[in-house]
């Protein structure tokens, strides 16, 4: 379930960048969206996280950009696909101030970047948060203490 909150956070995340609604319209409005699809619909528990990474990036947006810009090689924001940022901005934010264990955060924000990017979109978010992570283990950004597992 941890995945499909992932997703939501990152649907929200992305209509607030590309539709220009502030976050909090757009999460309302993805969970809506969500609530009436067909198929397996998150618990309150995963809404909770879900929610708790769109605000977090909400909150911690200057330090998580200036992160990801001081990592990201060759790239302005402007010139990237904006579902690749989105993924990155959520994944970057979870990095740096969730418990979460790197190898699966990675694994589920390379997985939602090959769903919903390009072509290349997949290999590109494992580079820079490949690139993060080696930053973050030399000490350049300082992180919250990881669990053993997700």
């Amino acid at each position: 379930m941890r995945r499909k909150a992932r997703e939501l956070a990152f649907k929200a995340l992305f209509e607030h960048t590309v539709g220009g609604v502030s976050l909090e319209e757009a999460w309302q409005h993805v969970r809506e969206a969500q609530a009436s699809e067909e198929g397996e619909a998150l618990d309150e528990e995963s809404l909770a996280f879900a929610s708790r990474l769109v605000q977090g990036y909400q909150a911690q947006r200057s330090l998580v950009d200036e992160a990801l810009r001081s990592t990201i090689q060759g790239w302005s924001f402007g010139q990237m696909a904006q579902t690749d940022l989105s993924v990155l901005r959520l994944a970057a934010y979870e990095m740096l101030f969730e418990p979460t264990p790197y190898a699966p955060l990675i694994e589920v924000a390379v997985k939602i970047a090959k769903r919903y990017g390009g072509e290349d979109s997949g290999r590109f978010v494992n580079g820079v948060l490949a690139r993060l992570l080696a930053r973050i283990e030399a000490g350049e950004f300082e992180a919250t203490a990881k669990l053993e597992r997700d």
